[in-house]
């Protein structure tokens, strides 16, 4: 997914907006870039690193157009944007899910692995870059996912602009013509005019090329790959343990005797089932259309909705547009733990919806640096209680929620937090015993979060690796998730009844969402984290966040003892495929790290 902009004629302001536009297009990624210029002709530079750097190697001179994209690397690591074919220039934003179907069925030859490739190819097989009115319907008929593009048709002198989500705005600037995936951008440079591009297309007259082709530069860099691939390999996958501890459980729910702080009464009933609160009680709809009444704003976007690509935000999503009757623009942070599955199920749900997706996405780089860091001193001397840091690089989440309601001016924002996540034993492994009366789903409140840093800390001090680089990063995500007060922050969940059959047959009859290869279950599959904490703590533990998960719905009325038992059974099976595409990302070794936690003493085995 990428920032794509552009500016189309030349003011004195030129160099100054262009570089506006490519600082709110690097928000987006920052892993590549690629530009195309116009000055006497047009040419193409595409380069492995930021566009900042890239507009200070590129000399523009005159130059009276500038097309740009900054992107954050999903399809195709080696390919990289604006896509060249057949003397059509593409910059596109978002995934197209089935371009690897459309190559088949529409016998066209493909060159490179990136999803972009399909549109001048679709355009060129149905001459539509002759017939540009075409262009709409040949593309946003056959392409399913995000098709927000700049097509440029040098030959022609055309510059087409589509979008099937929203994601892409047009403005003025005089006599100059400017777009970018956000409004904001334009705004900031003092556009007029600004118009949402929106299943419709806007052609922008151009010069014409003299040259049969246009030349494009490919520049490159020595470094490691921010892109991995899903791996099979038998041999290896037998490292990973599989022993389905035999623990004693609750007679209620399914927690076992290693959850911390557990106690049982006379008849085997957990403590958990006895100071348990029936969470998934829906407060009236009407209590929430009320609320959101003084945000409407309409034929306008009038809420954010933070999303995810997990099946819970995928549904959120669907309940704000169908349901509630808003007008959403979504909002993703991506810091690197975002499977491609993810990303796929965010760009499904978005052209479905017509729903803008505005990502901010972290230095991807910087951030798995952090959790190798962190995993590596983990290692060390491994602790439960310590697996939590693993994951402290995603709560800017919620502080750059912040950061698009200020972009966007939109003040609402309505959350998809499935309310039966709580899983208690992550920081109770550290010693923490758990909060019976907490309403939400992750602790709150400043002293809870000072005595959970305390007992990290002491951990800390027993093992100074800790004390590395993604300490500030982790404390201040910490922060604006636990701390930092929220305003105009409201919960789907809390008016709609949280229900896991419903919410699988609309994502999957609807949407055609995608689950995962490796596992049955549909949750936490968009989040390249979970297999492996998972693997830790059901090696270790005998159990996951599944047991939890399944006990709160048992306590919920939601599903018997029985069929929790069971589902957890599978839902428990290590992930071979993801565990290994999370330790390619971060830079460890498969076999050494599953060596260790394999070795580490059975709790299971001694209760």
């Amino acid at each position: 997914m990428c920032g794509i902009f552009g500016l189309v004629g030349r003011d004195n302001n030129f160099m100054s907006d262009l570089r506006v536009l490519a600082l709110h297009a690097t928000q987006r990624g920052r892993d590549s870039s690629g530009l195309m210029t116009f000055d006497k002709d047009y040419s193409v530079v595409r380069a492995e690193y930021s566009l900042s750097r890239l507009i200070g190697d590129v000399e523009l001179g005159n130059a009276s157009i500038a097309l740009g994209h900054s992107r954050l690397i999903t399809d195709g690591a080696v390919d990289n944007q604006p896509v060249v074919s057949g003397g059509i220039v593409v910059f596109h934003n978002g995934i197209i899910v089935n371009a690897d179907e459309l190559f088949r069925s529409e016998k066209m030859d493909r060159y490179h692995e990136i999803d972009t490739e399909i549109i001048p190819a679709l355009v060129r097989k149905y001459d539509a870059d002759k017939n540009i009115d075409d262009i709409k319907d040949i593309l946003l008929t056959r392409c399913i996912g995000i098709v927000a593009a700049a097509i440029a048709l040098p030959k022609l002198g055309k510059l087409v602009l589509l979008s099937n989500n929203g994601s892409l705005y047009y403005g003025e600037k005089g006599d100059v013509k400017v777009y970018a995936s956000e409004e904001h951008p334009l705004t900031i440079i003092g556009c007029q005019n600004i118009e949402k591009i929106q299943d419709e297309i806007k052609i922008i007259d151009v010069p014409v090329s003299k040259r049969a082709e246009i030349p494009v530069e490919d520049r490159r860099v020595e470094r490691r790959s921010l892109v991995f691939g899903l791996q099979k390999n038998s041999e290896e996958e037998k490292l990973l343990e599989n022993n389905e501890p035999q623990v004693l459980r609750c007679t209620k729910c399914i927690l076992p005797t290693t959850m911390p702080f557990i106690k049982f009464d006379i008849n085997g009933v957990c403590n958990y089932c006895h100071n348990y609160t029936i969470a998934n009680k829906p407060k009236p709809v009407e209590e929430l259309v009320n609320l959101v009444e003084p945000y409407r704003q309409p034929g306008k976007d009038d809420c954010i909705v933070p999303f995810s690509g997990g099946r819970d935000s995928c549904y959120g999503l669907h309940l704000v547009v169908k349901e509630l009757g808003m007008r959403p623009i979504t909002y993703t942070y991506d810091w690197g733990m975002i499977t491609d599955l993810g990303r796929r199920n965010i760009s499904r749900m978005s052209a479905k919806l017509g729903v803008e997706n505005i990502i901010i996405a972290a230095d991807i780089g910087l951030k798995r640096a952090h959790i190798k860091k962190n995993i590596q001193a983990w290692l060390k001397s491994p602790h439960l209680g310590m697996v939590n840091l693993f994951t402290a690089g995603d709560k800017h989440f919620f502080q750059h929620v912040e950061t698009v309601k200020k972009q966007t001016g939109i003040d609402l924002n309505l959350w998809g937090l499935n309310p039966l996540e709580t899983t208690h034993f992550k920081t109770g492994f550290l010693g923490i015993p758990p909060y019976f009366d907490e309403r939400t789903v992750y602790s709150t409140g400043l002293q809870k979060q000072m005595r959970y840093q305390l007992f990290r800390f002491r951990e800390f001090l027993k093992n100074p690796s800790y004390f590395n680089s993604s300490i500030f990063d982790s404390l201040s995500g910490e922060f604006y998730r636990s701390i930092k007060k929220k305003k105009d922050y409201f919960h789907i969940y809390d008016y709609w009844k949280w229900d896991e059959d419903i919410i699988e047959k609309t994502l999957l009859d609807e949407y055609d969402w995608e689950m995962a290869s490796d596992t049955v279950t549909s949750w936490r599959i968009g989040d390249g984290t979970a297999a492996f904490y998972n693997y830790i703590f059901y090696t270790v533990a005998g159990f996951t966040e599944h047991d939890t998960f399944r006990s709160n719905q048992i306590r919920e009325g939601q599903m018997s003892r029985g069929e929790a038992l069971r589902r957890v059974r599978e839902e428990n099976k290590p992930r071979y495929q993801n565990i290994r595409w999370y330790l390619d990302t971060v830079g460890l070794d498969f076999s050494e790290t599953v060596k260790i936690i394999n070795e580490m003493p059975k709790i299971w085995r001694s209760n």
